[in-house]
C-alpha cells in the first residue's frame, strides 16, 4: 500500500481517537487537507486561525480529549502563536499543526516562510519539525503523549510540504504501541510526615488550582477536605474543583477573590498548596503571603517548587496519586474552633452587594439560578470575567473555562464553540465583554455552521473596563485609550452573521426575557448594557497583600 505523508499523518491522528480538528487550509497545508477528505475527523472551518486554536482549547479544557488545531505556514502559523502562549501558561494540553514551506527552501525566506519551530520554542512544552516521511509514525504519537503526561501542554508539530506529497510503500501499516504510564507512588515516609503535620495542624486551609482538575482529582481533595475538615480555597484556574455549595468552600483567593478568602489565608498555620504554582494575582505580595503558615507544595512539575514560595515539605509527583495516597494517613477531625472562626468570617467579610438587578454582579447570579448546575460557563478576559470568577456557583470541575495565565481576550468565543463540540447535551453560556467579544468576533460564523447551544452575553459598558478602572485607581483618572467613542450594534451584528441577536436595553423586563431566552436551543447574542463606570471589588493593588484590598476589608480593622 501507498500512503503519501499528509495522509500517513491523518491515519495516525484517528489512531489517537481525535474526531475534530480546526483550522483553515492555505497553500503549504492543502495535502492535508486532502487527506482529510476521506477521513471521519470532523473539521471545523473558524475564521481566524487564533480561533482555531481556542477552539481546540475548548475541546480540551472541557473534555478529556486533546485538542487539533490546523494552520498553514506564515501567517497562519504566526495567527497560531497566542492560543499556543495560552495553552502553555494554563497548561492545557494542545496539539498544533502547522504546514511549512518544502524543507530545502527552509532559510531561504520564501515565499510564507517563517520558522514556526524557532518562534514556538518559548510557548510549547515541546515541538518537533517533521524532517523525513518516517518520522511522522513516531512524533504524532509523542506529540500526544508529551501533551498529557506530566504537567500537560501544548505541543508543536511543523510540517513541510514537499514530505505531506512525499509518497512511500508498505506492506501492512505500521503498528503504534501504546505507551504505558508508570504507577506514580508516593513516598510513604514522606506521606506519613505530611498526615502527621496536616493531622496537627490547628488552622489548615487547602490553597487548590488547575493541577486538581487537569488530573482529575476533584473527588479525591473532597475526601481529604471533608474528612479532617479543612476549608478549601480556589485558584480562578480552580474553580469547580470544590463544589461552591459546600460549608468547606472559601471561594477564590487573590487579587479579586473573597474578602474572607485572602482574610482566612492570613490566618492559617498550614496552606495546603495543591496544583498551583502560587501565581502573583493569587498570592500578591509573595513576601506577605500566608506569614503565619507552613507550606506543604505538592505539584507535578519539579520546576515549581520553591520557585516563587520557598515550601516547608514538598513533593514533586502527581497531585491525583498524591491525593489518594494521603487519606490513609489523615484522621477525622471536626475541627470545630476553626469552622466556627471561618463561618464568622464568612459573615463578616462577604463580597460587596448590590441593589440594582442590572448589576453585572447580580447578573452573573441570577444566570446561575436559572441553567442547570453542569452547564458550561466561558469567559473572556476582564471586569466580567472577575465577576464571574466571584459570583458564578461552580460546582463541577471544567464547567469554567477561562484564560487564565495569559489572560487573552477573545478567548470566549471560539473556546465555547470548541466545549460545544464534546458537549452537545449541555447548555453553554459564555459570558464576554464589549472590547473582548471584538477580538475573535469572526467566530460568530463558525458558530452559525455548528449551531451549537452557546448564549453569548456580552457585558457591554462602553470601555476596557479593567483598564477604565485601573486608570480610575492607581493613574489620576487619566482616562485614554479605554473608552469606545464608536461600538458596533451587537444585534445586528449577530443577525448578519446569522445568529438570533437581542439588546435586553429594549426589553421592558430584561430579567424575563434573558430566562426566557437562557432556556431556548441554539446560538444567540444578547447584549447587556452595564453602567458605564462599574468597578469590581474588592481589588489588590498591584504589588500589594492581599489583606490590602480596595473595597474588601475595612481600614484597620
Amino acid at each position: 500500500m501507498k500512503y503519501n505523508g499528509a495522509e500517513i499523518l491523518v491515519k495516525l491522528l484517528e489512531k489517537q481517537g481525535v474526531e475534530y480538528i480546526a483550522g483553515i487550509p492555505g497553500g503549504f497545508n492543502l495535502p492535508i487537507y486532502d487527506a482529510l477528505y476521506n477521513s471521519n475527523i470532523k473539521h471545523i472551518l473558524s475564521r481566524h486561525e487564533q480561533g482555531a486554536g481556542f477552539i481546540a482549547q475548548g475541546i480540551s479544557r472541557s473534555s478529556n480529549k486533546i485538542g487539533v488545531c490546523l494552520a498553514t505556514s506564515g501567517p497562519g502559523a504566526t495567527n497560531l502563536l497566542t492560543a499556543i502562549a495560552d495553552a502553555k501558561l494554563d497548561s492545557i494540553p494542545m496539539v498544533a499543526i502547522t504546514g511549512q514551506v518544502p524543507y530545502s527552501a527552509i532559510g531561504t525566506d520564501a515565499f510564507q516562510e517563517v520558522d514556526a519551530y524557532g518562534l514556538t520554542i518559548p510557548i510549547t512544552k515541546h515541538n518537533f519539525i517533521i524532517r523525513k516521511i518516517e518520522d511522522i509514525f513516531y512524533v504524532v504519537p509523542e506529540a500526544f503523549k508529551i501533551a498529557t503526561e506530566g504537567r500537560p501542554g501544548p505541543v508543536l508539530i511543523d510540517f513541510p510540504k514537499n514530505i505531506q506529497s512525499e509518497v512511500i510503500e508498505f506492506k501492512k501499516f505500521p503498528s503504534i504501541e501504546e505507551n504505558k504510564v508508570d504507577i506514580d507512588i508516593p513516598n510513604t515516609n514522606a506521606l506519613s510526615y505530611i498526615g502527621t503535620q496536616i493531622n496537627k495542624a490547628k488552622r489548615p486551609i487547602i490553597y487548590a488550582g488547575g493541577g486538581i482538575i487537569s488530573s482529575n482529582s476533584s473527588k479525591y481533595l473532597y475526601d481529604l477536605a471533608k474528612k479532617n475538615n479543612i476549608p478549601v480555597a480556589l485558584t480562578l484556574m480552580g474553580l469547580g474543583a470544590f463544589s461552591a455549595d459546600d460549608e468547606l468552600y472559601l471561594g477564590m483567593l487573590g487579587m479579586h477573590g473573597c474578602p474572607f478568602t485572602n482574610i482566612l489565608i492570613n490566618e492559617a498555620d498550614l496552606i495546603l498548596a495543591f496544583g498551583v504554582r502560587f501565581d502573583d494575582r493569587a498570592t500578591g505580595d509573595i513576601k506577605k503571603f500566608c506569614p503565619k503558615a507552613s507550606i506543604i507544595h505538592v505539584d507535578i512539575d519539579e520546576s515549581e517548587i520553591n520557585k516563587v514560595k520557598n515550601s516547608s515539605i514538598s513533593m514533586n509527583c502527581s497531585i491525583n496519586s498524591f491525593l489518594k495516597a494521603i487519606i490513609g494517613y489523615i484522621d477525622e477531625n471536626p475541627r470545630t474552633s476553626w469552622i466556627q472562626r471561618i463561618n464568622c468570617f464568612k459573615n463578616k467579610y462577604p463580597l460587596p452587594s448590590y441593589d440594582d438587578p442590572m448589576h453585572p454582579a447580580n447578573i452573573i447570579s441570577f444566570v446561575a439560578d436559572k441553567i442547570p448546575d453542569d452547564s458550561i460557563i466561558v469567559t473572556d478576559v476582564g471586569q466580567h470575567q472577575m465577576w464571574t470568577a466571584q459570583r458564578y456557583p461552580f460546582k463541577y470541575p471544567k464547567t469554567l473555562l477561562t484564560s487564565g495565565g495569559l489572560g487573552t481576550m477573545g478567548f470566549a468565543l471560539p473556546a465555547a464553540i470548541g466545549a460545544s463540540l464534546y458537549n452537545p447535551q449541555k447548555l453553554i453560556v459564555s459570558f464576554s465583554g464589549d472590547g473582548s467579544i471584538l477580538m475573535n468576533i469572526q467566530e460568530l460564523a463558525t458558530l452559525a455552521e455548528t449551531k451549537s447551544n452557546i448564549k453569548l452575553l456580552i457585558i457591554n459598558n462602553h470601555h476596557l473596563g479593567l483598564v477604565r478602572q485601573q486608570q480610575n485607581l492607581f493613574y489620576h483618572k487619566h482616562y485614554i485609550a479605554s473608552e469606545f467613542i464608536f461600538n458596533p450594534n451587537f444585534k445586528t451584528i449577530a443577525e448578519g452573521f446569522g445568529i438570533k441577536g437581542y439588546d435586553l436595553s429594549n426589553e421592558s423586563d430584561p430579567l424575563e426575557k434573558l430566562t426566557a431566552l437562557l432556556t431556548e436551543i441554539g446560538p444567540a447574542v444578547i447584549n447587556i448594557p452595564i453602567n458605564d463606570d462599574e468597578n469590581i471589588y474588592p481589588m489588590v493593588p498591584p504589588g500589594a497583600a492581599n489583606t490590602e484590598m480596595i473595597g474588601g476589608i475595612p481600614i484597620n480593622d
